[in-house]
């Protein structure tokens, strides 16, 4: 079936406050914060509680700041609570083309941060003893001669990186991540892993809380003054001045912004769960309980929860439209990975949206005095948002070193502008989809 199911009466299921995903309904229980009533004060004003500003205000109170979260649905709404669950080490554009628009001094630091992410996720779940389904190792498969190529020449840059994390792997060696007969071999990151996305956003909002720092949810901002040495947001019925303002509403900002909102494009992506398969199918077809993601570039990827579903993810839509039938568009490509699952019954899908830049590379910025902004994860916010939140708190304490590395990058404008944005990706997105299926 493909309609989303509920298996709880959590909050942040069947309310209509957030989408009917898996993830939704097997939430860890977790309070309903309040609307933003009134006028308030204080330090640092955070807009949006997905990972990038979750993961700012935890570093910001860890430091010793005042710091105010406003949600315009609930915590982990966005992307941080709908997305795939995988640690993936990386920014979308990769290292050489990194080195390529900006030089060898901005690689060698980029590649100094691409896996603290993963590491900034692993300490806080530690810390704060985040209960989230934390699994090891994620793996890049390749269907064809071409893509082991590009596999191994991604192995082969990242180590003269000093990156060592990852191990290539035959196709017999694929067999004992993945039993499918679509691969031809790949990589496993040793550094990756998956999480249940939404558990992760819950306990960080609560770590917050235990720090003394305060969330409001449900209220949507209607406009932000960044203007003047105190910016401030305001709602339809309350306003938090700041000290500091930091923008991480990502793909759903929406118009609030405009400065911002014409830098990325959202994007939607598509994953749905199937019933549960038992512990001895699942090993069957994930003897090593790895995450999977393919190479190309429209792509797959999937994994097993942690009661035994296959979380299977694909797909884009430009602009950020919900397709109408998920599992239509997805159980294709699941049944080519996986055909003894012919007929399986789906209990959830569900759609995100991603902020794509132009550049594949995350932006991070400064708006009048004091404001900051970080968006355009481009597919790659898991990891990516933590290490940009650690960074944003870096600044905002008084170290700029690597915001400023980030924020002197340029903003490439999607060609087209406003109008043809859309359509100039979707051609793109055809373009590269028929190199794919043509292994050229």
């Amino acid at each position: 079936m493909n309609a989303m199911t509920t298996m709880s009466k959590h909050p942040y299921a069947g309310t209509g406050a957030h989408t009917g995903s898996y993830y939704a309904a097997s939430a860890n229980p977790a309070p309903l914060r309040p609307a933003l009533q009134g006028i308030h004060e204080t330090d640092i004003c955070v807009v949006g509680a997905g990972y990038s500003g979750l993961s700012t205000a935890l570093h910001l109170l860890e430091k010793g700041y005042k710091v105010t979260v406003i949600e315009g649905a609930r915590i982990g709404w966005g992307a941080s609570g709908r997305n795939g669950g995988q640690i993936v080490n990386g920014l979308n554009a990769s290292l050489d083309t990194i080195e390529r628009r900006y030089g060898k001094d901005t690689s060698t630091f980029v590649a100094g941060l691409v896996t603290e992410g993963g590491d900034i996720i692993r300490e806080r779940i530690a810390t704060y003893d985040i209960k989230c389904d934390l699994k090891h190792g994620n793996v890049f498969a390749g269907l064809t001669a071409k893509h082991m190529r590009e596999i191994e020449d991604r192995w082969k840059l990242w180590r003269s990186y000093g990156i060592e994390s990852q191990e290539m792997l035959s196709a017999e060696q694929m067999r004992e991540h993945v039993n499918s007969d679509v691969y031809v071999g790949g990589m496993i990151d040793h550094k990756g892993g998956h999480i249940h996305p939404l558990n992760l956003a819950l306990g960080e909002a609560a770590a917050i809380e235990k720090l003394g720092g305060t969330i409001f949810e449900m209220s949507p901002v209607t406009s932000v003054e960044t203007e003047g040495p105190r910016p401030a947001v305001k709602t339809a019925n309350g306003k938090i001045v700041a000290k500091t303002l930091v923008l991480c509403g990502n793909a759903y900002l929406g118009h609030v912004v405009p400065t911002l909102e014409w830098r990325v494009m959202p994007v939607s992506t598509q994953v749905m769960a199937t019933k549960p398969l038992g512990e001895k199918l699942a090993r069957e077809l994930m003897p090593s309980d790895v995450c999977i993601e393919d190479v190309r570039y429209i792509l797959d990827y999937y994994r097993f929860s942690a009661d035994n579903r296959l979380l299977f993810g694909g797909g884009t839509v430009y602009g950020g439209a919900d397709p109408k039938d998920i599992k239509a568009k997805l159980w294709k490509n699941l049944n080519k990975v996986f055909p003894q699952l012919a007929g399986t019954e789906i209990d959830y899908a569900w759609s995100g949206n991603f902020a794509l830049s132009f550049s594949r590379v995350p932006q991070m910025g400064r708006i009048g005095q004091n404001t900051y902004f970080a968006h355009g994860y481009s597919g790659h916010g898991v990891t990516g948002s933590h290490t940009f939140g650690r960074i944003l708190s870096e600044a905002i304490n008084g170290d700029l070193t690597r915001f400023d590395t980030f924020a002197k990058l340029p903003w490439i404008p999607f060609p087209g502008g406003r109008m043809f944005r859309v359509p100039y990706s979707v051609i793109g997105s055809w373009w590269y989809a028929a190199r794919d299926r043509l292994g050229i």
